[in-house]
C-alpha cells in the first residue's frame, strides 16, 4: 500500500554497541566466516526485511534515524591501551553510513550500559513520529519496557537476536543468548543465527553483503616513543613462559609460531618458550591476516597469569 501511495516505510535502527561489537567479533573470531559485520550491509539487510514483513516494495522502506550507543574511555587511558585508532577507523564507519554515535563515560574496568540512554532517545523520537519502524539491536531484557512503549504508540519494533556458543581464549565456552521476553512482545522478532547460516541462502548477497569484505592490512598508523605500560588483556591460556627478567617491558622480536581462535603465540628471538598474544594486541594489521612464520615486533610484558606480548607489529608492515 505505501508504494502504491508513494509513501516511505521510515525506519529508526537502534545500537547497543556493547552487543553489536560482541556479534562482531564473534564473527570474526569464532565463526567459519571469519568477517566483521559490516554496518551499511546491515541496514541494507533490515530495508528488505521490513519490506517483506510489511508487505512493502524496499524502494520505500528507508533508514531515517540511526543511532549507535556505547561507553568510552578517556582519551588517555584509550590511548594507553592503543584503542584510539581503531575507534576512529570505526568512528568514520558510523559517520559514513549516517550513524549518529552517543558515548558515555566508562572506566578502565567496567564496561557501561547503555539501556537508558538507548531508550530516552528512541522514545523521544518516536513521540516527535520520526519513524514507524524501529529496529534494536540489542540482547538484554532491559529494553523491555521501552518496546512496550513504542508498541503503545502503534510504532513496530523489530529485534535482531543472536543466540551461539563460542570458546573464549581461556577454553571457557560462552553463550550469548537474545533475552526471549524482546522476541515475544516485538512486532517482527528475527533470528539472525539462523538467517545468517541458512543452507537456501549461502549464495545470497544480500546475506554476504552483512559481512565486511576481506582486504589488505590498513597500514599502521604513526607510532611515537612512549614508556612501558601494563597489559590491558588478561588472557593468557597455555604454559607459563620463562621470559628473563631482564627483557620485560622492552621491545623484542620473534616469529609467530600457532594461530588460534583470537590469540597465537609467538617464538622470541633469543630463545625460550612461546609467548602469548590476544588479537586485540595486534597493530596495524588485522589479526586474521597475520600468517605463520611471519616476523614480529612487540613489547614484552607480564600479566597476572605470566608473560605476553603487547603491541605486536609485523616487521616491515
Amino acid at each position: 500500500m505505501a508504494a502504491a501511495t508513494g509513501v516511505l516505510t521510515r525506519i529508526g535502527v537502534f545500537y547497543d554497541g556493547n552487543f553489536f561489537f560482541h556479534v562482531s567479533n564473534y564473527y570474526q573470531y569464532h565463526h567459519e566466516r571469519r568477517q566483521r559485520i559490516s554496518v551499511g550491509g546491515l541496514h541494507e539487510f533490515i530495508r528488505d526485511e521490513v519490506g517483506v514483513r510489511e508487505d512493502v516494495d524496499t524502494r520505500f522502506c528507508q533508514v531515517v534515524e540511526a543511532h549507535y550507543f556505547r561507553g568510552r574511555l578517556r582519551a588517555s587511558d584509550a590511548d594507553d591501551r592503543d584503542l584510539l585508532f581503531r575507534e576512529r577507523v570505526f568512528d568514520d564507519v558510523l559517520v559514513r553510513e549516517g550513524v549518529t554515535a552517543h558515548y558515555t563515560p566508562m572506566s578502565r574496568e567496567n564496561e557501561r550500559s547503555v539501556d537508558v540512554p538507548l531508550a530516552l532517545e528512541a522514545y523521544e523520537l518516536a513521540s516527535y513520529d520520526r519513524f514507524d519502524v524501529a529496529v534494536l539491536i540489542a540482547c538484554d531484557g532491559d529494553y523491555l519496557p521501552l518496546i512496550r512503549k513504542l508498541n503503545a504508540r502503534g510504532i513496530r519494533v523489530m529485534v535482531l537476536g543472536w543466540d551461539f556458543r563460542y570458546q573464549d581464549a581461556n577454553g571457557y565456552e560462552r553463550e550469548t543468548r537474545t533475552a526471549q521476553v524482546l522476541l515475544d512482545e516485538a512486532t517482527y522478532p528475527v533470528h539472525m543465527v539462523s538467517v545468517i547460516d541458512e543452507r537456501g541462502r549461502k549464495n545470497d548477497a544480500l546475506i554476504n553483503d552483512l559481512f565486511v569484505p576481506r582486504r589488505e592490512a590498513m597500514p599502521a598508523p604513526p607510532r611515537e616513543p612512549r614508556e612501558p605500560r601494563e597489559p590491558s588483556q588478561p588472557y593468557t591460556p597455555g604454559p607459563i613462559n620463562n621470559t628473563p627478567a631482564d627483557v620485560q617491558g622492552v621491545e623484542m622480536v620473534g616469529t609467530i609460531s600457532a594461530l588460534k581462535n583470537g590469540y597465537g603465540f609467538i617464538t622470541p628471538a633469543i630463545g625460550g618458550e612461546n609467548i602469548f598474544f590476544f588479537h586485540a594486541d595486534v597493530l596495524g594489521r588485522d589479526f586474521l591476516d597475520l600468517k605463520l612464520g611471519e616476523k614480529v615486533e612487540y613489547i614484552s610484558t607480564t600479566n597476572e597469569r605470566g608473560p605476553c606480548a603487547r603491541n605486536v607489529r609485523v616487521m616491515g608492515a
